[in-house]
């Protein structure tokens, strides 16, 4: 990294903010102690002259982040899912930059697809349109392949945006280090990991084939789910830069009347999506991070269609099986074993008190159940979850973030199409079951299984490994050697220094 041309762009950053209004809002919208609103201060305001402008029509976080670019973009999109860090107020508002930028010409792109996949467009495509939608990172043109007649999306990072990423993110590390030597309280909430998440999720994006592997992957674990779809991905027109799926036609989640107007049943259907979401996560560890109205479609067969998979979300069977059981301790408002897992997990130091713990909790989950059922959020428990989780020492699990911050964004779909819809009757069912599977005999029984296996694979080598293991226990131990505290070759390196020292001071 280079500090200099670092130092340069949180300067410029700090200017533009300025120049927007934005400073202001941010710093009051993390609460940043006088420090912090010093340190930015001085790298903003005597440069306000130089910040960009951006759009005087914008409110000033959107207005400043267009203004910076699309790594400024898509850094306030990630951290539309971090409401632990730039609060709930400020989270909602970063989550409209989803399409923010203006297209690039039809002739770049189809200069990058033929580049990319060593093609002629003219040949392998009948039709190639203009872009049908931008965002930070690509855009997407709708194509028909010449050969089969197949509709297709074509989706097309934008030239140079791997470099421009590349460069900015390098000012986001530096950014990180200094908020939290100004805010040594932030450490708990880890700056430095929210950037090195960023950049591996930015760098995955930038490479599409990372994108299409999610998404193949995702469309092979789905592929029995009834009532949803995933576009199939066509390899050989993907590369890097460049990928191809099948075209969906569908209605976007965000058109409430043609929704209805389909004839759909909105207590059906919004529990499905809820119910989806979280198979997905529970049942395969694997799921959309990204689950916004402008990501999701109703299909003319009645299917709820997922698109877009840059930000997937994967935990492991073990965390599954905690957070399952969070879930569940919730719905039967059992805190004390909402509590107990926390510990067994490690979410919560060993020093802690479980009673206070759970105790805390009940402070949480009572006065939500009391509610009526259109009034119970989850968006409200767990923005109170991590308040308890902060006082009681939690460190900040990234996983469990981007999955606590999925299931608001769902909820969020859901009750656009059902405002009554209860999070909690729309969960019960999936939770349940996946708890009976994961923790019931079949489980146990499973889990045993697995363990032969693993060591099944060990078996060849146990004997070897066996005969090391006791070669070693039967062999004589070393003496310790003797100290030397005090050689003629480090006595005369003191002799040296010291000289050295006295000379320097006289």
């Amino acid at each position: 990294m280079r500090g200099p041309h670092n130092i340069w762009r949180l300067i410029r950053t700090g200017a533009t903010f300025e120049r927007s209004g934005a400073m202001a809002v941010a710093l009051d919208a993390m609460q940043a102690p006088t420090a912090v609103r010093i340190a930015a201060r001085v790298l903003g305001w005597p440069f306000k002259w130089l910040g960009l402008k951006g759009d005087p029509s914008q409110p000033p976080i959107l207005r400043a982040l267009v203004a910076l670019g699309p790594a400024y973009i898509k850094f306030g999109q990630l951290m539309s899912t971090r409401p632990d860090v730039v609060g709930q107020a400020l989270a909602d508002e970063l989550k409209v930059l989803q399409d923010k930028l203006p297209p690039f010409p039809l002739e770049e792109a189809i200069a990058e697809v033929e580049r990319e996949l060593d093609i002629r467009v003219a040949q392998v495509f009948s039709e190639f349109s203009e872009p049908v939608a931008a965002a930070s990172l690509a855009q997407v043109h709708k194509a028909v392949i010449a050969e089969t007649g197949q509709v297709v999306a074509v989706k097309v990072l934008r030239p140079g945006i791997e470099k421009a990423f590349m460069r900015d993110v390098d000012a986001f590390h530096l950014a990180a280090r200094m908020i939290e030597i100004f805010a040594p309280f932030t450490r708990r909430l880890k700056p430095g990991s929210v950037i090195e998440h960023f950049e591996g999720i930015v760098r995955e994006e930038l490479d599409l084939r990372s994108e299409a592997s999610a998404g193949d992957e995702f469309a092979a674990n789905t592929a029995e789910d009834k009532g949803f779809s995933v576009p199939a991905l066509i390899w050989p027109l993907s590369a890097r830069r460049v990928m191809t799926t099948e075209w969906v036609e569908g209605i976007p989640l965000g058109d409430i009347k043609a929704l209805l107007a389909t004839g759909i049943d909105p207590v059906e259907f919004s529990t499905r999506i809820i119910e989806t979401f979280l198979r997905h996560a529970l049942r395969d560890g694997f799921f959309h991070g990204d689950m916004h109205q402008g990501n999701l479609k109703l299909t003319a067969n009645g299917d709820l269609a997922a698109f877009d998979f840059g930000i997937m979300g994967r935990i492991d069977s073990y965390t599954r099986r905690a957070y399952a059981q969070i879930l569940f301790g919730f719905l039967k408002r059992d805190y004390k074993r909402v509590a107990e897992v926390h510990f067994e997990a490690g979410y919560v130091p060993a020093d802690q008190d479980v009673d206070a713990f759970a105790q805390a909790i009940r402070a949480i989950g009572e006065p939500i159940f009391g509610q009526d059922a259109s009034q119970i959020s989850m968006a409200r428990l767990l923005a109170q979850l991590f308040d308890v989780t902060e006082r009681f020492g939690m460190e900040t699990r990234t996983e469990l973030i981007l999955l606590q911050r999925t299931m608001v964004v769902v909820e969020g779909v859901a009750r656009t199409i059902n405002p009554d819809m209860n999070m909690w009757e729309g969960s019960h069912t999936v939770v349940e079951t996946y708890i009976r599977d994961s923790l019931g005999p079949k489980a146990m029984v499973n889990d045993l299984l697995e363990t032969i296996r693993v060591l099944s694979r060990f078996g060849p080598l146990l004997p070897r490994l066996t005969e090391a293991a006791l070669l070693r226990a039967s062999a004589p131990t070393p003496p310790p050697p003797k100290p030397r505290w005090l050689s003629l070759r480090s006595l005369g390196l003191g002799l040296v220094i010291g000289a050295t020292t006295i000379w320097a001071l006289t």
